[in-house]
This record gives structure tokens, C-alpha cells and sequence, in this order.
């Protein structure tokens, strides 16, 4: 095909002509000057923020240091928090297994291969209190990754709290909660995107009152990057994501500075250095112009852009794994050098298993190593004022509100993911990405370059995963069944299927009745699914 062709010339076109460009297409110059850039003067902790947020940046409070964790059952996973928060980890990153993420309690037959396979299960409040057994969750933030449950999940997180006698006022950390990337990258919606949008708002809402240190969603670019979409198309797509759930939250009568301090976002950052930081740097400049200009927010703390990263992700790979460690040190230098507030680096072997205590402890000491080593934290933005992030920042900027627009004129994200626009355009790129690494126009070392011809297997340690986990998993689940007062269950669920029929009602306080009542996430989204039904994907994609 005649686009194959040019994608595979590509890389011989740009030497010939002596013209290069970052993975979004933008030029590089040889030189940047500054003529090639706007005059910014504002300084950090100044409206729009291009510098970072806070005027001290790491000097005031590091990065929250997480590593994303969770498998099997509930006590391994709870063995491995103990583990990193010994090694001096600073907040704890939840992964749910597919059941979970999906609503299927670990008996049901859609269930039965994954439980426990890629996170943790949990399908009561049981579980969730061995969870977090020994853990203070007044002194730690926590940070779920869950999406299609988030609703429950928060639910079952504030009522096991309730159990330990920590006020819901003194919870911190995040849930990610952000669904409409579940429909264009994931996967793991469950409802309509309308009736799913509801609970989402339910949840902000409610956060705003009972939990105001916690944030109740994460509007994450990650998982579409990883999907494939360039680093413009990512900060894009997710800033769009984030005005829909800004319109939603309005539709329901609440006022912006009531809600949008609490919006955080969460993005992959890949291994082109410059391009990563200067995402952020446009990204916040242009977060804070919308909300001041366009919506009129007053708190200067709607305008700020807070975020946290994984570094790893869809640019790690299974060859040649060690190599992973540099790739890992580089995104987290460009997560810095961005200015996150929330960082977690992958491991070398998540690539093709779930990480060793090994593994995960070099992770975390990357991180330490910057933080305390290498200096790069000491002055706030550190490359502001170069000719060439200037520029990049200013072109990543307009990309970026180009590619808004573009979305704006299909009607919005939500219209414009129930059509599936933004579907075909992410597999796109990612077929445009694959075609660039076979062809070698894309260099990955240790994949299509550098290769030696006989690789060595994998020499370090390996992940043997419990046999028994699962097993383990549904004979609690059986046994609380068998325990609890099924009325009880049977009355909290009825309560919540006739407040889902009505709009009005906010129903997180009927969630966390129904985790107190041990009701299981299945059982939850069944109530719910008989009044919602399921998400059908658009034809065509």
C-alpha cells in the first residue's frame, strides 16, 4: 500500500532532507532561537501554570513515590504493600484483577480464568478490609485503578474505612474513575456511556462532601497512549474527556470551584525526553485557560493541572528486559523535569510478567535515586527558559487545541466516542506505530535494533503467581455468602435498583449501604445492569 511505502521512507526522507520530528509529527529544529517561541515571563506558582503549579515545586513536598501493585488473592497483595511501603514507598497503587474491573464476582463463569491473573480480587468488603489489614488509612494515599466499578470500589474503600474508624476527612489519594477512555482504549466499561457518566458525577459529588482530601477521579490519557495515540493526540483526547465530565457536573447544578480543585489527571510518559515534558508544560497552560477563560472559574485552584504518571507501560519491552531500566530512569527524569505529583514507575520485567520483590524495589529506588541524588528536584522547572522546550512547549500547545477542536466540531468526546471516532483514529496510529517498528523506521533498541543474534533467556528471578490463589479467592466469596444476612443484602440491592431508576438521586450512599451489608460487586452491577443494560461498541471499528 502506498501509505505502507511512505511510512517506510520516512526516516531516509528526513535525513536526506536534514528535517527531523518528535513521534506527534511536530518539527525539530536544529537549532531553536528565540525567535521560534512566545516571550512567557509568568514564573511557577503563576496563572497559566506552563512552569508548574506550586512557586517551591519539590523544595515545599516530593512526588508522591507509588508502584503499582495487586495480584491473587487479598493477603499476598497486602504482604506486598507492607513490602514497599518498608522500602520507603510513600503511597499505595491498587490493581484490581479483570473480574473486578468488569463486575463479575470470581464464581461466575466469565470469571473463572482471570481471578486474581493481572491484580488483585476483590468482590466484598472482606476483602477489601484484608486488603488493607495493618495499614493506617489515615497516613497513606491510596490510588485505585478502576474505571467500569469505580463507583463501588470508592464505595467499598470509604465503608472500610468506616469499619477501621478512620474518618472519611482524613482519606487521601485517588480513584481513576474516568470511563470514557474505558470506551476508546481498555476496555473495561460495563454500562451505557449516559447512565455511566451518572455515576461518575454521583461519585464526584459525594467526594466533595465526605472525602474532600480525596480525589474522585483521574482523567487518564495512559491507557489511550498506550493504545497508541501520540502524546498530542493523548493530552488532547484526555482533556476533552475531562470538559465532558466538567459539562456533566454542571448539567447537575453544581458549581465549577465546587468540584474542579479536585480533578486530577494521569498520562504514560514514553521515552522521547523533550516531547514527554513539554506535553505537561502545554498541557497545564492550556488546563488553566479553559477554566479561567472559557468556563469563569474564580479559585485559582480550579485553574491548576494536577497529575500523576507511570513511566513503562506499552514502551517497555520483553527483549532484552534490562534495557527497560533506562528506558524506566529517562521517563521519570521527563515526569520530574514536568512536574508530576504523583509517580510510578514500571518494572523491568512487566513486560510479560508481574513483577518480583526485586523487580519492584529497583522501580521504586529509580525514583529515589532522582529524588536524592540527582539534583534535577532542587530548582522548579529546570529546562524553562530553553529556546528549544519554549518552542516545543508553544507547538505541543497549539497541536494539542488543534486536535480539541477538531473534537469539538464532531459534536464533543461523548458523541464523538459513541459514533467511534476517536476508536478509529487511536487504531490508526497504533497501526501506523507497528508498521514504523517492522519497517525499522521507528528504532527499538533490542527489538529491530541492536539484536544480537542468539538473545539469552530471561536470567533473573521469576514470578511464580499462588496456584491456590484463586481457589482461595472463591471459597471466601462462598463462605460470606454463606455468613452474612442475605435479607439484609437482598433489601440494600433493591433500594439501590429503584434509586438508579431515578435521576435525582445520588446513589453512593446506597452503594456503601450495600458494601456494609458484605453485598458483592456482581451482585451490585447486577442491579444496576437490569435498569442500565451494557455498552454496545459502534459498528465498524
Amino acid at each position: 500500500m502506498k501509505a505502507d511505502a511512505d511510512i517506510a521512507g520516512a526516516e531516509d526522507q528526513q535525513s536526506a532532507a536534514g528535517r527531523l520530528i518528535t513521534p506527534s509529527g511536530i518539527e525539530i529544529p536544529l537549532v531553536a532561537t528565540p525567535a521560534m517561541h512566545a516571550d512567557h515571563r509568568e514564573q511557577p506558582g503563576e496563572y497559566p501554570y506552563t512552569r508548574g503549579i506550586f512557586a517551591d515545586g519539590y523544595r515545599g513536598r516530593l512526588w508522591t513515590m507509588r508502584q503499582y501493585s495487586g495480584f491473587g488473592t487479598a493477603e499476598e497483595s497486602n504482604r506486598r504493600y507492607r513490602f514497599l511501603l518498608e522500602q520507603g514507598q510513600t503511597g499505595l497503587s491498587v490493581a484490581f484483577d479483570l473480574p473486578t474491573q468488569c463486575g463479575y464476582d470470581p464464581v461466575d463463569p466469565m470469571a473463572a480464568q482471570e481471578v486474581g491473573k493481572v491484580g488483585v480480587s476483590v468482590s466484598s468488603l472482606r476483602d477489601m478490609e484484608i486488603l488493607f489489614e495493618g495499614i493506617d488509612l489515615s497516613r497513606i494515599s491510596v490510588s485505585f485503578t478502576i474505571n467500569g466499578t469505580a463507583a463501588i470500589i470508592y464505595a467499598m474503600y470509604l465503608a472500610a474505612a468506616d469499619k477501621a474508624g478512620v474518618p472519611r476527612r482524613k482519606l487521601t489519594g485517588t480513584i481513576q474513575n474516568d470511563i470514557l477512555k474505558e470506551y476508546v482504549a481498555r476496555g473495561t466499561w460495563i454500562f451505557p456511556v449516559r447512565p455511566s457518566m451518572r455515576l461518575v458525577a454521583d461519585s464526584i459529588l459525594f467526594a466533595n462532601e465526605q472525602t474532600p482530601r480525596f480525589n474522585p477521579i483521574s482523567i487518564a490519557g495512559a491507557h489511550m497512549r498506550d493504545a497508541g495515540c501520540t502524546a498530542v493526540e493523548e493530552a488532547a483526547y484526555t482533556l476533552s474527556n475531562a470538559l465532558a465530565y466538567v459539562d456533566e457536573l454542571r448539567a447537575r447544578g453544581a458549581e465549577l470551584d465546587s468540584f474542579a480543585p479536585r480533578l486530577s489527571f494521569f498520562f504514560y510518559v514514553h521515552t522521547d525526553f523533550f516531547e514527554e515534558v513539554c506535553k505537561f508544560r502545554a498541557a497545564r497552560r492550556i488546563w488553566a485557560r479553559l477554566m479561567k477563560e472559557r468556563y469563569g472559574a474564580k479559585d485559582a485552584k480550579s485553574w491548576m493541572f494536577r497529575f500523576g504518571v507511570v513511566c513503562g507501560g506499552a514502551s517497555l519491552t520483553a527483549a532484552q528486559p534490562y534495557n527497560n531500566v533506562v528506558r524506566v530512569a529517562i521517563e521519570a527524569m521527563a515526569a520530574v523535569m514536568g512536574g508530576a505529583q504523583s509517580i510510578f514507575t514500571a518494572a523491568l520485567d512487566e513486560a510479560y510478567q508481574i513483577p518480583t520483590e526485586q523487580t519492584a524495589e529497583i522501580a521504586l529506588r529509580t525514583q529515589q535515586v532522582i529524588a536524592y541524588e540527582s539534583g534535577i528536584a532542587h530548582s522548579v522547572d529546570p529546562l524553562g527558559g530553553s529556546h528549544y522546550v519554549e518552542y516545543l512547549t508553544d507547538r505541543m500547545e497549539e497541536e494539542i487545541t488543534r486536535v480539541m477542536a477538531d473534537i469539538e466540531r464532531s459534536g464533543g468526546m461523548i458523541n464523538a466516542i459513541e459514533r467511534g471516532i476517536i476508536q478509529r483514529r487511536i487504531a490508526q496510529r497504533a497501526r501506523e506505530r507497528k508498521i514504523q517498528t517492522d519497517n525499522g523506521a521507528r528504532i527499538v533498541v533490542g527489538v529491530n535494533r541492536f539484536r544480537r543474534e542468539h538473545e539469552e533467556e530471561w536470567t533473573g528471578e521469576v514470578f511464580r503467581p499462588n496456584p491456590d490463589a484463586a481457589r482461595s479467592v472463591v471459597e471466601r466469596y462462598r463462605a460470606l455468602r454463606a455468613q452474612r444476612d442475605n435479607r439484609a443484602v437482598e433489601r440494600c440491592l433493591s433500594e439501590l435498583g429503584a434509586a438508579a431508576a431515578n435521576e435525582r438521586h445520588n446513589l453512593m450512599p446506597l452503594l456503601i449501604k450495600c458494601c456494609h451489608s458484605y453485598a458483592t460487586v456482581g451482585e451490585m452491577v447486577a442491579a444496576l445492569k437490569r435498569l442500565w443494560g451494557e455498552f454496545e461498541e459502534p459498528t465498524g471499528l
